[in-house]
């Protein structure tokens, strides 16, 4: 008897990857006026349009008479959309932008009447078990999911803390273009019991197949290809279907197998982890893009919600730059300056709608609000250009916020003046409005030309070191023969560290100091470590002139003891990862087609910990486990979207485009925070450096 396998047809689109936004949506009207097609005249059961809703709204902006035959289709279960606005990635969002892409998504899906649902992760690289009770609350209990799947079965039970949800496995992944080929149909048959047979492995008596690639259309005689298909198939008998028919079938399969925590497994699909540190210039706008955002709508809600659509319209740009293949940096130059337009347009609209909401209020700079659920100390600047009894950190020349805001008056040259940023510690400020009474005790900093601390943490320049307490701080810079997916080591390379040149003391103050160092590297870098009165962390800024190709530079912190564990923040929660802290990446590259190595870098989103050592970091999204040390990159320099010779990866993952951009030549800039602590100060400080109190 054969088995049945049910077919969902498909297409998967990127908005921009290796063709521009515009480009591909041109190549989309093509392909979906195919399928409309298809489905209006019975062609074609049924379409699945890739889990999200974007795609439809930019085929629909052009061709807008499509709308009532879209709405028609849907209502016939004919076609099904969304959950998603866009195919995210899972461990670059943080938790309320995920949320607002599933909210948006499934918003805009019921108002064209889909109210059928699976969180569909086809192409994501690596899968978080935190999206796991986000799609609980939005009612969804069922998911798709491929790349980091290791040996796990077709259908399972996925599971985190006291979550679980019914995950399906695309075994042989979701690119299927055979039928749009110009082989016979004998070779057809071949290759499709050839995947079924890899597929039937991990499944029970009804497999699931997808039919469809990247920006692909669909054959107008598919159902006619499948018939005949299926007379050369002896153990197989395929038919045309939805995902949901799949999961009704196997609905008492995913009991079977479970499988707890998050899915980075690389030794069955590529999960082409060098692509969180690809273009670390975006992923720092994508979190300083997210917390604008979260602030300026805590701000407006709190005085009365009249921004909701500017707030609306700042996240459908940000929504479209976390599409997965534009934030992992992995498009070409011209996608990813787009990307970079789009984030300036985020941080223009936010911080006019916080200067105007504080304007507003008419404070005069006097009360300071706090927008979080718990009490804050810790430092806060606020600009302005009056004169106040408070320290100044930096004076540059700008207009008064107060005369942009002011409708009836307009700046002039003789209004362009001196804007001050001013610096205060405050404490135990409660939630909501209160009167801004800076901490006037006694600080407890202490610098010179080789130290900078206070009573918490100190840091200290000697004997050819950098010691953040007894940790020995360095840079190290190593060869990266790979390209925008994965770094790509060389075997041979032990990397070359940085040379300390000189320190010495930038600003002497008694709220805030800064400590410069300068490091030789090839280029020259400088460092400076800033800490505040009271402050628990030093902060990190790192500046220098890229001149150098093809290479990855690294901070190291040594934490003094084999790191065999790590806690860092995923979607909002510090989750706890496990290493082997003597694997060399370099002693395992492949020989073997189809094979990614496995390494020690992973992802994460503002915070990593192990061994009494934390960092939080403003856009360094990986980190690498090595012995004793924690490894954060802050440049991954490549020059190509897929380098077919990448050491790491036995094949490519995508076009070998030349993307002069990744190298990141010129000016470069990173921050990041350290600390010595207990694991449970790791989100504290995070809640502190990425706070939520705004003076008025």
């Amino acid at each position: 008897m054969k088995k049945e396998v049910i077919a969902y047809v498909h297409s998967h689109w990127d908005r921009e990857w290796y063709r521009e936004f515009e480009i591909f949506r041109m190549r989309l009207l093509r392909v979906f006026d195919n399928i409309l097609d298809m489905l209006q005249h019975n062609m074609l059961p049924s379409f699945f349009f890739d889990g999200q809703v974007c795609a439809l709204l930019d085929y629909l902006e052009i061709r807008p008479e499509k709308e009532e035959i879209v709405k028609e289709l849907i209502r016939q279960k004919k076609l099904f959309i969304g959950p998603f606005y866009v195919l995210a990635d899972e461990f670059l969002t943080n938790r309320d932008s995920f949320k607002k892409n599933l909210e948006t998504g499934i918003k805009i899906s019921k108002q064209f009447g889909c109210d059928d649902f699976v969180g569909y992760f086809a192409d994501t690289f690596g899968h978080s078990a935190c999206t796991i009770p986000i799609l609980k609350e939005f009612g969804i209990d069922k998911a798709v999911v491929w790349r980091g799947c290791g040996d796990i079965p077709s259908e399972f039970e996925w599971r985190y803390k006291n979550s679980k949800i019914n995950t399906v496995n695309l075994i042989r992944g979701y690119f299927n273009d055979i039928f749009a080929t110009n082989l016979g149909i004998d070779k057809k048959a071949e290759f499709l019991k050839n995947n079924l047979d890899k597929i039937a492995e991990k499944s029970g008596n009804v497999l699931l197949m997808p039919i469809g690639a990247d920006h692909l259309g669909v054959p107008y005689d598919l159902v006619e290809q499948i018939e005949q298909t299926n007379n050369l198939l002896e153990d197989y008998e395929i038919k045309i279907g939805t995902i949901f028919d799949y999961f009704d079938k196997v609905k008492n399969n995913f009991n079977k197998y479970n499988f707890d925590g998050e899915l980075l497994n690389n030794s069955k699909t590529f999960i082409l982890e060098g692509s969180f540190s690809s273009r670390l210039d975006l992923k720092k706008y994508n979190i300083l893009a997210q917390h604008n955002i979260e602030t300026a709508d805590k701000l407006q809600k709190y005085f009365g919600g009249k921004y909701e659509n500017l707030i609306d319209y700042a996240y459908r740009f940000l929504l479209k730059n976390q599409a997965h293949d534009s934030i992992y940096g992995c498009s070409t130059d011209d996608v990813h300056r787009e990307d970079m337009t789009r984030y300036r347009k985020i941080m223009q609209i936010t911080n006019n709608i916080i200067e105007e909401i504080r304007f507003a209020q008419g404070y005069d700079n006097k009360k300071i609000i706090n927008l979080s659920d718990r009490e804050y100390s810790g430092l806060i600047t606020f600009k302005s250009a009056k004169k106040y009894p408070y320290e100044i950190i930096r004076t540059e020349r700008g207009f008064d916020t107060n005369l942009l805001t002011d409708i009836l008056r307009i700046p002039v040259t003789e209004d362009y003046t001196d804007i001050y940023t001013y610096i205060a510690r405050v404490e135990n400020i409660k939630k909501g409005v209160s009167d801004f009474k800076p901490d006037m005790e006694e600080s407890d900093l202490f610098i010179s030309d080789k130290c900078i601390g206070n009573s918490k943490i100190f840091l200290s320049v000697q004997d050819e070191k950098i010691l953040i307490g007894d940790k020995e701080f360095k840079l190290i810079d190593f060869i990266d023969n790979g390209d925008s997916y994965n770094f790509g080591p060389d075997e041979n390379d032990k990397g070359k560290l940085g040379k300390i040149l000189s320190s010495k003391i930038h600003l002497n103050g008694k709220i805030y100091s800064i400590l410069e160092i300068k490091i030789e590297l090839d280029d020259i870098l400088t460092i400076e470590v800033g800490l505040g009165k009271k402050s628990s962390h030093l902060d990190f800024k790192i500046k220098w002139e890229n001149t150098k190709k093809n290479h990855l530079l690294q901070c190291s912190i040594d934490t003094n003891g084999k790191i065999t564990n790590t806690l860092s923040e995923d979607l909002g929660e510090i989750i706890e990862r496990k290493f082997d802290s003597d694997y060399d990446v370099r002693k395992h590259l492949p020989k073997e087609k189809g094979i990614e190595v496995k390494t020690n870098n992973v992802p994460m989103q503002r915070g990593v910990w192990s061994n009494n050592v934390g960092v939080v970091t403003k856009g360094i999204t990986q980190y690498e486990v090595v012995e004793t040390e924690l490894r954060l990159p802050i440049l991954r320099a490549t020059g190509v979207i897929s380098n077919p010779k990448n050491p790491a990866r036995t094949t490519p993952a995508g076009p070998p485009i030349k993307t002069n951009d990744l190298q990141q030549l010129g000016y470069n800039e990173v921050e990041f925070s350290v600390f010595l602590g207990q694991s449970d100060e790791l989100k504290p400080i995070i809640d502190e450096i990425f706070n939520y109190c705004l003076v008025m």
